[in-house]
């Protein structure tokens, strides 16, 4: 391939991930907005936690946001990485403090049919922009972009365990099950943001395990 032709399709790229990270911003701070109002008519402390949480991921996609608009991307990998880390320490905290506080008071949320269709649309919405990010950042070498993206496929575990629960508490009463999925999240956040801290953004995560076999290997070995 030319150098004219890598350029093109590292811009290309460049553009694309812009894209995909201005489609999160603007779902992610729908979906805040839309949680926060939920959870707040239902008393339901797993919606307002997942609208907070919508935050940080707004705070991690508008990092590598910034970094693609500069002239020379690469050139500030390191503190992007550095920012999307913090967004996962961030989030593992609110994950921990809001399922410890849920399990410690017993409190009963109401049922929120808004609750369950928003969560519902993100654990399909956002695996889709979580691929396709990680699949361009893969090509582009951009660490930054990889660890976004797995900032947002574990937003869409979060999604799931949210649901489940607000599920499970309308049908069973488990008024419990969110909180307990919270606390394993919350703890692979904490692998992922010092994965990201440390610029290991292409290890193996729980996430990667949903693809291709051999290719995590070949970037495994790579770094």
């Amino acid at each position: 391939m030319s150098t004219a032709a890598t350029e093109a399709r590292r811009d290309t790229l460049h553009r694309r991930i812009r894209i995909i990270v201005g489609i999160t911003i603007g779902y992610n701070l729908i979906e805040a907005v839309i949680a926060l109002a939920a959870g707040s008519v239902a008393s339901s402390a797993a919606l307002i936690g997942f609208g907070l949480d919508s935050t940080i991921e707004v705070l991690s996609a508008a990092a590598v946001a910034w970094q693609f608009t500069r002239r020379d991307p690469q050139r500030w990998e390191k503190p992007t990485l550095r920012v999307i880390a913090v967004a996962f320490f961030a989030l593992a905290i609110y994950v921990t403090a809001t399922s410890a506080t849920a399990l410690i008071t017993a409190e009963r949320p109401e049922h929120s049919t808004i609750g369950i269709v928003l969560t519902a649309v993100s654990v399909a919405v956002m695996p889709f922009l979580s691929f396709a990010e990680r699949r361009a950042g893969r090509e582009l070498g951009s660490a930054t972009a990889i660890a976004d993206s797995k900032q947002t496929l574990i937003c869409t575990y979060l999604s799931a365990a949210v649901l489940l629960g607000l599920v499970a508490n309308s049908l069973f009463g488990w008024w419990w099950a969110d909180a307990v999925a919270g606390l394993v999240i919350a703890a692979f956040a904490v692998r992922e943001g010092i994965e990201a801290w440390r610029g290991d953004a292409c290890a193996t995560s729980v996430g990667m395990l949903l693809e291709d076999d051999e290719h995590d290997h070949d970037d495994h070995h790579e770094h």
